[in-house]
């Protein structure tokens, strides 16, 4: 009994030390393996980055990848120190009809996430209108894609919202048409304010000169001769160049000697006669 004793303790004490051995092994794996995972990302997102790849297909990808090696580490340090994998590999399999069923609007985000990232309608830094709001696109997400609006909000979007609704991309483009419409009194000269407003686009230093700005007059309005003013700009320079030549133009009218009028109505009150009183 004696001898058996023994033997039985040197099996678990052999046992005990190879399974915190193989612990060990396991643990640096996850851990170096987690490292390696982050440094072949990095040199990913350089590679693609020297490429000139798209801001937002290069951080879709690289997120992507890297959930990709945390599992593959994962799975190959459980593996090592000696738990059988294959009926976890086998329940994952089996329970994804399942998971899919569940999780069906994130699926749908996520395949949302990949078609914006492939037909790319807009990219990082982008303004844009899409899902009933307007923001400045940051970054797409696996399930999310982020917008911040003029105003610093920040703004969550579901992929879905955005592939299933119209998006306007007012940063497609490197210039953009400003559109105003001025109202000018139906007595004034309408070839001097067709003039001076044409002056004021032509001198303003951001208006480019192709293509070249049109003055017309598009409505006969109720209160006022409508003069449809559109130049060309940069479109980084759309909001600014909008604002300062609005304020232009109405100094360079009123100076010209023509007035922009606003809504008027005339009252004419007729007395009525009383045949009782009268009588």
């Amino acid at each position: 009994m004696e001898t058996i004793q023994a033997w039985w303790n040197g099996v678990n004490s052999t046992l005990i030390q190879q399974l915190g051995f193989d612990i060990v092994i396991g643990l640096l794996i996850l851990v170096i393996g987690r490292w390696v995972a982050k440094a072949l990302i990095a040199f990913l997102r350089r590679l693609m980055k020297h490429h000139a790849l798209d801001a937002l297909l290069i951080d879709f990808t690289t997120r992507i990848l890297y959930v990709a090696l945390l599992l593959v580490v994962t799975l190959s340090a459980v593996a090592y120190v000696g738990i059988d994998i294959t009926p976890l590999v086998v329940l994952l399999g089996g329970s994804a009809l399942a998971i899919g069923l569940a999780l069906q609007s994130s699926l749908s985000n996520f395949a949302s996430g990949l078609m914006l990232v492939g037909f790319r309608p807009f990219t990082k830094g982008d303004y844009v209108e899409a899902g009933g709001v307007g923001g400045t696109v940051m970054k797409v997400g696996i399930f999310n894609t982020e917008l911040v609006t003029p105003d610093n909000r920040q703004i969550i979007l579901p992929n879905s919202a955005i592939t299933e609704a119209t998006i306007t991309n007012f940063s497609a483009h490197a210039t953009r048409r400003i559109d105003l419409v001025i109202g000018v009194h139906y007595d004034d000269d309408l070839k001097l304010a067709r003039d001076t407003i044409t002056e004021v686009l032509v001198q303003h230093p951001k208006v480019l000169e192709e293509p070249a700005p049109a003055v017309l007059v598009v409505d006969l309005a109720d209160s006022s001769v409508n003069i449809a003013a559109r130049p060309w700009v940069a479109s980084d320079d759309y909001w600014t160049t909008r604002s300062e030549l609005l304020e232009q133009i109405k100094v360079a009218l009123e100076k010209a000697g023509c007035s922009i009028p606003y809504p008027q109505r005339s009252f004419h009150i007729h007395q009525a006669i009383n045949p009782i009183t009268d009588n």
